[in-house]
């Protein structure tokens, strides 16, 4: 099913549920195997999410990985794939291929990317840009899949000026026209890359919607779980670091159990206060782990029981309502 005709509804209801997702990485071979990532998947597919996405590497042999990944993730129970596909280091041929296998399998779902510019110059590369990937789908596809794209709420990286880790108003005013292109392209929905102040998100999709972006904006949560990756995460986003959690992971850096407690700590309050000023859908960089977002889940009173390490799964009340959106098959 796509996903814009699963969570539309509900996010056009000011006071319906709070529906939520969760991103997995498609796995490197010095870490756990695909296996170890379905295992993951179909535990917290017991957690009712909207949908999980899945990351895409362009370098062989990670499309083909990918491909069976998301093959594997479509056809388990309770899960709604939405495949990433980027543009850059990729063949026409190679899209082609992606696209015809997604939608063998029966994925609905495509987040449309441009891609980080490859280590090694040279390769092929299909498309330069994200959105003529999204017009790309729609003239081979049509309406077949439901179209995603990255939204920055701080400016897309290369907005930023040479030896700035900052967008210029001109940059920032630039990328969020550029944003409603991609969505006048084609495509349905816009997930966010991470940040640590909601107040950033609140402004962006303020701002989308003062230029007429009316698509549902969905803010993508990572908490944090590692020294390790919050500095890539940071380093390769250039994300805005607020001095108060700069100071508190640092401080923490030599603990990652005290860490990974103050990342669920941080995230649950940017969601709760997100969920206050009327977000409806919280995206979820789960890192490949399922215990930092469950337990925000669970913070946020989405989830029922206590955190003992069993299944727990939505409120009763959720349940009933996504039923009659059509988020949960019956059993």
């Amino acid at each position: 099913m796509k996903i814009i005709e699963k969570i539309g509804p509900v996010l056009a209801d000011d006071d319906g549920p709070v529906v939520y997702s969760f991103e997995y990485l498609t796995p490197k071979p010095s870490h756990a195997g695909p296996d170890a990532v379905v295992d993951t998947i179909a535990r917290m597919a017991a957690y009712a999410p909207a949908f999980c996405d899945l990351t895409w590497r362009p370098q062989p042999p990670y499309p083909e990985i990918t491909l069976s990944l998301a093959t594997r993730m479509q056809a388990l129970p309770g899960v709604e794939t939405n495949l990433h596909l980027t543009s850059l280091s990729m063949s026409l041929a190679s899209i082609d291929y992606a696209l015809a296998t997604a939608r063998a399998a029966g994925i609905r779902n495509i987040l449309a990317l441009r891609g980080d510019p490859p280590e090694k110059p040279g390769g092929e590369n299909a498309f330069n840009s994200a959105i003529d990937l999204v017009r790309h789908i729609r003239a081979t596809h049509g309406d077949y899949f439901c179209i995603t794209v990255a939204g920055y709420p701080e400016a897309h990286p290369c907005k930023f000026p040479e030896g700035s880790d900052r967008a210029t108003k001109e940059g920032y005013e630039s990328d969020l026209a550029y944003l409603k292109e991609k969505v006048e392209a084609g495509a349905d929905l816009i997930i966010t890359q991470l940040f640590f102040d909601a107040s950033i998100f609140l402004k962006f999709l303020d701002d989308c919607r003062r230029i007429g972006i009316k698509c549902p904006i969905i803010p993508g949560i990572l908490p944090i779980t590692t020294y390790r990756n919050f500095k890539f995460m940071t380093e390769t986003c250039k994300t805005m670091v607020p001095p108060e959690v700069r100071e508190k992971v640092e401080e923490l850096k030599g603990d990652n159990t005290a860490l990974g407690e103050y990342g669920v700590e941080l995230a649950t309050a940017m969601c709760r206060e997100l969920v206050g000023r009327g977000v409806r859908a919280l995206h979820f960089y789960t890192m490949n782990k399922d215990g930092p977002a469950v337990r925000v889940l669970q913070n946020l009173g989405l989830l029922a029981g206590e955190d003992t390490g069993k299944v727990m799964i939505p409120r009763q009340f959720e349940i009933e309502k996504r039923l009659k959106t059509g988020l949960l098959a019956a059993a």
